[in-house]
């Protein structure tokens, strides 16, 4: 969606991103208030979650494949699973930024 003015435009997200943000904000906000103490650490477990790269790369006459794994996941994951103190919403929230890195994982092979 674009507004246009006079000197410029301001660009906004798809609806669908928007509403898929709008929710996870929801969720993280209510997660966070589950945690007795350092509530913000959830943000940056979700965040970390959220991080793919790519392992292997190969080129080809077509074109270069590259094989992205969710590393930030895999990192959060044993390091919550290796933790005696985690807290269920840590692991909720790392299973959503899961979820936002499988979507850009889907967005790197189709997209």
């Amino acid at each position: 969606m674009k507004f246009n003015f006079e000197g410029g435009a301001i660009v906004l997200p798809p609806i669908h991103i928007t509403i898929i943000a709008i929710i996870v904000i929801y969720l993280l906000v209510r997660w966070s208030k589950q945690l007795e103490e350092r509530r913000f650490t959830l943000f940056f477990y979700f965040l970390i979650s959220t991080y793919i790269t790519p392992i292997f790369s190969h080129s080809t006459s077509e074109g270069v494949f590259q094989l992205w794994v969710p590393l930030g996941f895999i990192v959060v994951f044993l390091y919550l699973f290796r933790n005696e103190r985690n807290h269920p919403s840590k692991m909720k929230a790392s299973f959503l930024g899961f979820s936002i890195a499988l979507y850009q994982l889907i967005l790197q092979y189709v997209g």
